[in-house]
């Protein structure tokens, strides 16, 4: 009987943020992938385990979440005055396509240390002791990123005493700054508004800000679509019911965007826009039994990634939250009191998270950000290879 050999490639496996996702050299490809295109899927779907429909990834590296089904490329920076080239792709658990039409903002905390350990920063820019300032051009969204990553005797510092709600263990802290975040050439704000009524047929109208900053999101009411806004992942990803209303929510609300022409082709369009819903600040008892107390946090935030409430907060979606806070009059800066804003402490389900953002109104009525910082940490689990059939593309 015919059988087909396994390949080795090149990998490293690493937790970023509250996410985990398998790292490449983009020369540490095949050649049939070392460029963008069906090769490249292809091979990235089978080192996950993906499409699988059971929806476990037994097969593969992915943990059955939307926050262990990513892939990192990395490549030394092709922009001037960057140090690495950033390529995120979130692949989909039982269909067969990688979405790459958004940044993942947990696993950046991880892409400057990759950067540094795997020679993708010149040596003279990083010291024997202190931070490293990388540079990194995220290609997905075509935005400059900022890590601030620790070093220790001239190798990047991993262990620390940074707390991360979502990760049981402490380690190094890694400050990271997006640059004008606004995702894509348009506003901010893309309808115009900063409030809009999104009209769901079949479901219902709702208060919503829409925004591209980090990543694209829709920000509802929790009150108007039935929630506290203090639900945790059994509360929802149980309900079949209600996550098919979210995905109808998502599609309208990624219309009326402009990110897609008509609602058919939200499904091949799972990473982005994402839904997150708020409410003011409430205490409630996190995932891990940890109180969090109303004095504690400025809101609480629910969002959603790849159709299941996130266990935590998606990076992306903090540098959204962050921005639409400092934007007096959204539906985010409203549940946090209203106001000026350059900071706020939200609650999601595994704790609470402090981001920052500057945002400001241009002449023409326009609003705009020039940054946005929040602290990741992130740390190798696995180095080596990661094998494939053959035969995979």
């Amino acid at each position: 009987m015919a059988f087909v050999p396994q390949i080795k490639i090149p990998a490293t496996y690493m937790r970023g943020g509250t996410s985990k996702g398998v790292f490449f050299r983009r020369q540490d490809f095949p050649e049939a992938a070392q460029q963008p295109g069906e090769a490249r899927d292809k091979i990235l779907m089978r080192v996950i385990g993906s499409p699988d429909p059971y929806g476990q990834q037994i097969d593969g590296m992915g943990g059955a979440t939307s926050s262990t089904s990513k892939t990192v490329t990395l490549d030394k920076s092709e922009q001037p005055d960057h140090d690495v080239d950033y390529l995120f792709g979130q692949v989909a658990i039982d269909k067969a396509f990688v979405d790459w039409s958004g940044n993942c903002g947990n696993l950046t905390g991880a892409v400057g240390a990759f950067a540094i350990t795997n020679g993708l920063v010149d040596p003279e820019r990083i010291p024997e002791n202190g931070i490293c300032i990388v540079r990194i051009w995220q290609k997905n969204i075509k935005k400059t990123i900022i890590a601030h990553v620790p070093i220790t005797n001239g190798e990047v510092q991993e262990t620390g005493d940074f707390e991360l709600d979502g990760v049981t263990f402490p380690a190094a802290e890694v400050v990271i700054e997006f640059m004008d975040p606004a995702d894509g050439e348009g506003s901010m704000y893309p309808t115009g508004n900063l409030v809009d009524d999104l009209e769901v047929p079949g479901v219902g109208t709702f208060k919503a800000t829409m925004i591209n900053a980090g990543i694209p999101t829709i920000f509802l009411n929790a009150a108007d679509i039935g929630y506290t806004g203090t639900e945790l992942q059994k509360d929802i990803n149980s309900d079949a019911a209600a996550l098919e209303r979210f995905e109808t929510i998502r599609a309208y609300g990624a219309v009326k965007m402009g990110l897609i022409s008509d609602i058919s082709e939200a499904v091949a369009r799972q990473h982005t826009p994402k839904v997150a819903f708020v409410t003011p600040a409430t205490s409630y008892v996190a995932s891990s039994g940890k109180q969090i107390n109303e004095s504690d946090i400025d809101l609480c935030v629910r969002a959603l990634s790849m159709g299941k409430l996130h266990h935590a907060m998606m990076g992306t979606a903090s540098v959204a939250i962050a921005t639409a806070a400092a934007t007096s009059g959204t539906l985010v800066n409203l549940a946090a009191g209203g106001g000026d804003r350059d900071s706020v402490t939200f609650g999601h389900p595994s704790g609470t998270l402090k981001v920052g953002a500057a945002a400001e109104q241009k002449a023409n009525g326009d609003w705009t950000a020039t940054k946005a910082v929040m602290s990741r940490s992130a740390r190798v689990l696995m180095e080596g290879f990661v094998r494939i059939p053959g035969d995979t593309f």
